[in-house]
């Protein structure tokens, strides 16, 4: 699909009210498409009035105007995440990915509502949000059509990168936040901020280069630090510090704690995008690191050694389905329903305590579900008798013998 079969034609657009929807809803007016755009409120904080995004995207030229709150959804897909400790190549908690799963999901029945049958958006066909949209639309509403301007060879020709529509929004007026004095992109949710772009390309460009919007640096974090109590009841947080929450709530209070004290913030990686490159990113994911780790506390008490790797398997795999747009498929629903069989486990009080950057385990309390007993204490208590492992060890040794005595050890 390119802007020629859309003219005359009105076109819903994803729009974050950043650069690229910006430009790219001025430069559909232009070519005669009429922009209903559709705005998700995730939270973002680096969106304090997100009535501004509406101004933003009228004066660039849309007839029309949809915010979704969608904070409640986004939070629960982020417990989701934390569920299966699903972090992408092993650090990253997917903020981005579930905040496109969130987005596309809740605006959809918009879109519908609306009688629209083509759904824009300002991804690069460079990266993964282009298929993050494409996908989680085509599985949830396959009647409607996605259009990408940046893989319309007339976009493409008018735009060559962020430069140049910098140049264009600034010739026609547009009320962009983007500069020249930023040189890097960012894309938030209440989970979290991606850095990316610009001089954070560079491998030489050192993470302390961004500039934190979630908290602070290790290094500039109180020297006092903190500790922060939650408790887990069926896999879902109910109170943090003594205060009942819901998941939302969960989050922001963990936002604040995590993030002043540096927890989670500048995580440098160099991640395999879905597209089959490389990508830099400097990402903040102060309050699902830290909800993360303490849930992560519980999951060791509750999972015997079999059950704790298949789980390992499924959050690895949950991660990378996330991670590529994958979340509405059958793999991701059969990896969903094992989890829950594990967060109907998970019940316990975990306190940890934050300092300069670090979570580091106090203690935990309440968990009925534990699997930790005496039974491994080094005094003369538990019911596991010293004696009982000398025929363990014996078994064993006839296969450790048989290896060597046939030549398959390397000595």
């Amino acid at each position: 699909m390119n802007v020629a079969d859309l003219k005359g034609k009105t076109i819903a657009l994803l729009a974050s009210g950043g650069l690229d929807t910006c430009t790219v809803t001025y430069w559909l007016k232009e070519n005669g498409v009429d922009v209903v755009c559709f705005t998700a409120d995730l939270g973002q904080p680096d969106e304090t009035d997100f009535g501004a995004i509406e101004t933003r995207m009228r004066a660039c030229g849309a007839t029309d105007f949809v915010g979704v709150d969608l904070k409640e959804h986004v939070a629960g897909l982020g417990l989701e995440g934390i569920q299966a400790q699903a972090c992408y190549e092993s650090r990253y908690w997917n903020v981005t990915g579930l905040g496109r799963q969130a987005t596309t999901a809740g605006i959809l029945p918009e879109v519908k509502k609306k009688g629209l049958s083509v759904l824009a958006h300002g991804a690069t066909g460079r990266g993964n949000d282009q298929v993050r949209f494409q996908l989680i639309s085509n599985m949830l509403e396959p009647s409607i059509e996605v259009y990408a301007p940046w893989r319309d060879q007339e976009f493409l020709n008018r735009f060559q990168g962020r430069s140049q529509m910098i140049d264009y929004c600034e010739q026609h007026g547009l009320p962009i936040k983007a500069s020249r004095d930023k040189p890097y992109s960012t894309d938030a949710n209440l989970l979290g901020l991606t850095h990316e772009a610009g001089r954070l390309e560079s491998l030489e460009t050192p993470a302390q280069f961004v500039t934190p919007e979630m908290g602070v640096w290790a290094k500039d974090a109180p020297d006092q630090g903190e500790d922060f109590t939650v408790r887990f009841e069926n896999g879902r947080p109910v109170s943090v510090n003594g205060q009942p929450v819901d998941t939302l709530k969960a989050f922001l209070a963990a936002n604040a704690v995590a993030g002043r004290h540096g927890v989670g913030i500048g995580l440098h990686m160099v991640e395999n995008r879905f597209v089959g490159i490389k990508s830099r990113g400097v990402y903040e994911q102060p309050g699902i690191e830290l909800l993360g780790t303490c849930y992560g506390f519980l999951v060791q008490l509750v999972l015997d050694r079999r059950g704790r790797e298949l789980f390992g398997t499924l959050g690895d795999l949950f991660a990378k389905q996330v991670y590529q747009g994958y979340y509405n498929d059958l793999c991701s629903q059969m990896i969903r329903s094992a989890v829950g069989e594990v967060s109907r486990l998970v019940t316990g009080t975990v306190t940890v305590h934050c300092y300069k950057g670090q979570v580091s385990y106090v203690k935990t309390e309440a968990v009925p579900r534990s699997l930790y007993s005496n039974d491994s204490s080094m005094e003369a208590e538990g019911s596991f008798d010293h004696r009982d492992s000398e025929g363990f060890l014996r078994v064993l040794a006839v296969h450790a013998r048989a290896l060597a005595n046939v030549g398959q050890v390397r000595r």
